[in-house]
């Protein structure tokens, strides 16, 4: 197995200094059916009931309340499925535990005490499949990125990612449980902060967790900054997890915007932004990223499987 040990902290710059790869066949996906809203931070495409489904953030360019449609694909466009739920969620997510779909996403409410400000948390649902998705536990308030995976022991792997006091502008955290029904607000408050990863004035969050062939994880992700202007950047990355020790591969970016083919942005200090939305691996050692760009559109990607590295 790949032995890791512990990352080394980079910055958002260092990173794109080192990255030399170069990312092929960018495409936009087309979306329809929505009127004039933008279709955004989307997942990866999962199979449901025999057909390519794909989640995303559907909201117009000038509000952050969205809500995630389920898509399918008809003639090269990608259009909402007939009967399928509406859920009041952004950026929406999925992975697979005990045979069932698990579907999570940014629920966002009234803040308690900053009158006008939005509060945000993540919430879960599970189903045997889309029509049949029920909400099953809630992230702690305050909290994004927060992730499942099933790893091989057929354990829980739950990556966190607090702000404030424990994780600054955001940090990533890990911990296990042995079922969906131990997925509590404490259990993910409590999750240990994986050591060497960001300087306190960046952050950085976990997109979707893969187990890898050896039982390690890989963790597609962001990492992200604030320029002097105060525009942001965000770039996805990924490294690998050992689940059982903790220890961490050093961040690796797969991507910058540039990569990516000219579109609009939400507003302009959102330009630099891409949010990985998942990966899927295929067969000839290459991957397509799925990505929402700028906050107002989505667009794939192809780049060379970057977790074939770690399963070594």
């Amino acid at each position: 197995m790949t032995v890791l040990t512990k990352g080394t902290v980079k910055t958002c710059e260092q990173l794109v200094k080192e990255f030399t790869k170069t990312p092929m066949n960018p495409e936009k996906i087309v979306f329809t059916g929505v009127g004039e809203n933008d279709v955004y931070n989307i997942s990866a495409p999962f199979e449901d009931e025999g057909e390519l489904v794909i989640a995303g953030r559907v909201e117009s360019r000038d509000s952050e309340h969205s809500n995630v449609y389920f898509f399918v694909e008809r003639d090269g466009q990608w259009v909402p499925r007939e009967g399928a739920p509406v859920l009041e969620l952004q950026d929406p997510f999925f992975t697979k535990i005990a045979g069932e779909l698990v579907l999570g996403g940014v629920q966002i409410f009234p803040h308690p005490i900053n009158e006008g400000a939005l509060g945000w948390r993540t919430v879960f649902y599970k189903g045997a499949n889309i029509a049949s998705l029920k909400e099953f536990a809630k992230g702690p308030d305050g909290m994004k990125d927060l992730r499942l995976v099933e790893l091989k022991d057929e354990s829980i792997g739950v990556l966190t990612r607090p702000q404030g006091e424990k994780g600054g502008r955001g940090k990533i955290g890990w911990t296990r449980i042995s079922s969906l029904d131990e997925l509590t607000i404490e259990v993910v408050e409590q999750a240990p902060l994986l050591e060497g990863q960001f300087i306190d004035e960046q952050w950085g969050g976990a997109n979707e967790p893969h187990l890898l062939a050896n039982g390690l994880v890989g963790v597609l992700g962001h990492i992200a900054s604030f320029d002097e202007e105060g525009n942001r950047h965000y770039y996805p990355m990924v490294f690998a997890l050992d689940p059982d020790t903790g220890a961490i591969s050093d961040i690796e970016l797969i991507a910058t915007r540039s990569h990516f083919l000219p579109g609009p942005a939400k507003r302009p200090d959102l330009i630099d932004v891409v949010f990985s939305g998942g990966l899927v691996r295929k067969a000839d050692g290459t991957a397509d990223m799925y990505a929402g760009i700028s906050d107002a559109e989505a667009q794939k990607i192809t780049i060379i499987d970057p977790f074939l590295q770690y399963e070594g």
